[in-house]
């Protein structure tokens, strides 16, 4: 099973290829990537495997990730990598962008393998929170990466492992963006002097500042033009000489 780490939150970022759009007309599953969050920052751990789909890659779906019929000939089919599939996701939540259309490629390839269809709870759809902080703007996973300033420059066609990678920065800042600063451990602040670090601070000798004639005779003619002014009101009128 994967490594769960302590008490940590673990999740999984999820993506997927297909051969199309419906996986009820028999589309199929042709890539799955995932990598492992703990308390939202990748830890390392990734899977990705290339699927043989048993049938034809159409020119449409090619156009948008490149892999081709021939490109995926003789890769393992979906159910030779489902354990290894099963084991990287565990029981966490599983995140994906447009999380329904990932679930119901995977359900279709559950149940082919005659297993259970996964779990709508463990399901975290970032292009629904997207939505809910964007309203109305665009929020597809190349307009969040220009929103938030994640370079995605290398991304010029769909790959699961390289979408993940963004989506995990993408995910990290939908959720608040991680703080500078906040570091795990203290930071330490060196002594102003030797003598500070290795005993006591000496006191402080008190600094008292001491209008002069001149600046107490300017005041006393500003405050002689303001009406009324606090400073002749008790208790602040000076004593009577």
């Amino acid at each position: 099973m994967a490594e769960r780490v302590g008490a940590s939150r673990r999740s999984v970022l999820l993506d997927t290829e297909t051969t199309g759009l419906d996986p009820g007309k028999g589309d199929r599953v042709i890539e799955v990537a995932a990598i492992e969050l703990v308390n939202l920052i990748p830890t390392g751990n990734f899977l990705h495997e290339l699927i043989d789909p048993e049938r034809e890659v159409p020119e449409d779906a090619v156009r948008i990730h490149g892999m081709t019929t021939e490109m995926l000939r003789g890769k393992p089919r979906f159910a030779e990598i489902l354990p290894k599939l099963e084991e990287f996701l565990g029981a966490d939540p599983i995140i994906a962008h447009n999380a329904p259309f990932d679930f119901g490629f995977l359900d279709a390839e559950l149940r082919r393998a005659g297993r259970p269809a996964l779990d709508r709870a463990r399901m975290v759809d970032t292009l629904a929170m997207a939505k809910a902080r964007f309203p109305g703007l665009a929020n597809n996973l190349d307009a969040l990466c220009r929103r938030y300033g994640i370079d995605n420059s290398m991304r010029t066609s769909h790959n699961a492992l390289l979408d993940v990678k963004l989506l995990a920065q993408v995910y990290l800042e939908l959720m608040g963006g991680r703080q500078p600063g906040l570091g795990l451990t203290a930071r330490r602040v060196a002594p102003v002097s030797a003598a500070a670090a290795d005993g006591p601070a000496r006191p402080r000798t008190p600094r008292p500042i001491v209008p002069s004639e001149a600046e107490l005779a300017a005041h006393a003619a500003f405050v002689g033009r303001l009406k009324e002014p606090l400073w002749l009101l008790p208790p602040f009128a000076p004593p009577a000489s």
